[in-house]
């Protein structure tokens, strides 16, 4: 599990991404899909078409991370957009958590996939 503090920005990008894309273009994404500065130490979050991957980007001041979870069954219930042109949804690091956990915000309830160990 995850662990963020309260007051971290966490960005949810709404389309899927090519999961081939690594630092440089996902900072490319940042900047020009989800219109917001990779270095202002938000995370960044991104999914695969089929919602079975995830990454997540993050500048600590120092340099970028570049984090990547790949689920072995199920998928992630990944947030959708409220109004036509969204690009982003921004979350609360408890509702990261929830969402990487395997936890369907929707319902509150776990994912047929999510095990807990």
């Amino acid at each position: 599990m995850l662990n963020f503090t309260g007051s971290l920005k966490v960005f949810v990008a709404l389309e899927p991404c090519d999961m081939r894309k690594g630092f440089e273009g996902l900072h490319a994404a940042v900047s020009e899909r989800l219109k917001e500065d990779a270095r202002s130490g938000a995370l960044f979050v991104f999914t695969n078409k089929r919602r079975t991957r995830l990454k997540v980007l993050y500048f600590d001041g120092t340099g970028l991370w570049l984090m990547t979870k790949r689920l072995e069954k199920g998928t992630f219930c990944w947030p959708r957009a409220a109004e036509a042109g969204q690009t982003k949804l921004r979350l609360t690091p408890e509702a990261l958590a929830l969402l990487t956990d395997g936890i369907d915000m929707h319902g509150a309830k776990p994912r047929g996939w999510y095990e807990r160990g």
